[in-house]
């Protein structure tokens, strides 16, 4: 049976950091681990404060560079924590939503990734673009029924 639902094709065993978390700590999670977005927590909870993009971290290490150079970077990391620059504004979906309705996300918005939620604003998941892709790949290898 194909996927229909977000929890069907949702990445469940996440990365994170919460609100005490670096820019540095980020940088080197994404850089380790080969991720493009890393989801910030509340610590306490578990609630989805936002996600760190690549994109984003990337643009702040180049304010960086710029504003206080090559020696400087490494300790300017360490000071900046991620809450200052996550994007909290996102929008998130229940892990029981239809497939159907989370396309036209990725292909309006250009994002890279929606975050899955339960009721309380915990974090239960993230889908990406990749998992789409892989997605495609498991259809498109799928010998006819």
């Amino acid at each position: 049976m194909a996927a229909t639902t977000v929890g069907d094709i949702m990445a469940r065993d996440l990365l994170t950091l919460d609100a005490s978390s670096t820019l540095k700590d980020a940088h080197d999670l994404m850089r380790e681990k080969s991720i493009r977005h890393i989801p910030v927590v509340d610590k306490l909870t578990g609630k989805l404060l936002g996600v760190l993009t690549q994109k984003r971290l990337i643009a702040t290490v180049m304010s960086l560079l710029s504003d206080y150079g090559v020696s400087a970077l490494e300790r300017r990391e360490r000071q900046c924590r991620v809450v200052e620059i996550i994007d909290s504004d996102l929008e998130s979906v229940d892990v029981k939503a239809p497939l159907t309705e989370v396309v036209p996300f990725f292909l309006k918005n250009k994002h890279g990734c929606l975050t899955v939620v339960d009721s309380e604003q915990r974090l239960t998941g993230i889908v990406t673009s990749s998992d789409f892709v892989r997605l495609c790949a498991e259809l498109l290898n799928k010998p006819d029924a």
